[in-house]
């Protein structure tokens, strides 16, 4: 699958080319919560770098983010740093929701080196201040010269069946009757299989048999990639401890309802529960079981 930018590596070590790419450029512009610059209707302002001339910012300052199709730059720059006021702020989830798919993109490429560069500012070697360079990649420790780049923390999110159903779950704090697959983060010596087996019996006592990999998806809150598995159990009963709320299976038909409400808030009367919203990886695991577990019972 093509990416929404090129993200044009061989361009961060050439600072001519990209004061060259600057002036024609857009630039995402984001508040120190990591939200976006818009307009009044909540579309994305991403004015260009000449623009911009009058701030405190600049190429400089600003991060590479690639090349579109059409050949123009993409920078992210703080809009602390730009002369430049925009009537609206966006989220990132709202973003993935409504923006189009390349002005999405482009957000949560942004996001996610805002959140590494203000928390890589002073080396963890040595306690130094940290530079930037490469467009805005790599970091370089002014004291002991340590590097350091984005990192990105792997994750898997498991839609598990027992060949009938469908085992779902909830935390706590999140929506009235929200349920979602489960999901948890890779630790150090494990492959992304037994990562499925030891997350799925850890936050719901269920002994996954085999697992299969269906896709990912970049997930920046704040920097994790989310791997998608499908995985076949035996029926155990769920015994949920300290990571969930709640999880028990739910039937073919259970999960068709749930998918037909939509993601519409909770109303009083209400019942039945809700699911993921679209944007997520989670709910297009879902929708890909019901799909498949519907095929099988049409045969």
């Amino acid at each position: 699958m093509r990416a929404a930018l090129d993200r044009a590596d061989h361009l961060r070590d050439q600072p001519e080319a990209l004061t060259a790419l600057w002036p024609q450029a857009r630039v995402i512009l984001l508040d120190e919560s990591g939200q976006a610059l818009a307009d009044d209707e909540g579309r994305l302002l991403a004015p260009s770098g000449a623009e911009l001339s009058a701030g405190p910012g600049g190429v400089g300052a600003a991060v590479f983010l690639g090349l579109a199709p059409d050949g123009g730059g993409w920078f992210a720059l703080e809009s602390a740093l730009a002369a430049f006021e925009a009537p609206r702020r966006v989220d990132l989830r709202g973003a993935a929701a409504h923006w189009p798919a390349l002005h999405a993109s482009v957000f949560a490429q942004a996001r996610a080196l805002q959140h590494w560069r203000t928390r890589n500012r002073h080396c963890g070697v040595c306690g130094g201040e940290v530079g930037f360079s490469r467009g805005g990649w790599q970091g370089r420790c002014t004291q002991c010269g340590a590097e350091h780049y984005p990192r990105t923390d792997p994750a898997v999110i498991v839609a598990v069946s027992d060949g009938e159903r469908l085992l779902l779950g909830r935390q706590t704090g999140w929506p009235a009757r929200r349920y979602s697959v489960l999901a948890g983060f890779v630790e150090p010596g494990e492959s992304l299989e037994q990562t499925v087996a030891r997350e799925v019996f850890e936050e719901a006592g269920v002994r996954v048999l085999r697992c299969s990999y269906q896709g990912s998806q970049p997930w920046p809150f704040p920097g994790a990639l989310m791997l998608g598995f499908f995985a076949e159990a035996g029926p155990d009963e769920p015994q949920v401890g300290d990571e969930l709320e709640e999880a028990r299976w739910f039937s073919t038909q259970e999960v068709r309802e749930a998918q037909a409400r939509g993601e519409r808030p909770p109303r009083e009367g209400d019942e039945g529960p809700l699911l993921s919203p679209s944007i997520s990886i989670s709910r297009w695991l879902i929708d890909r079981w019901l799909a498949a577990a519907e095929a099988r019972a049409a045969r």
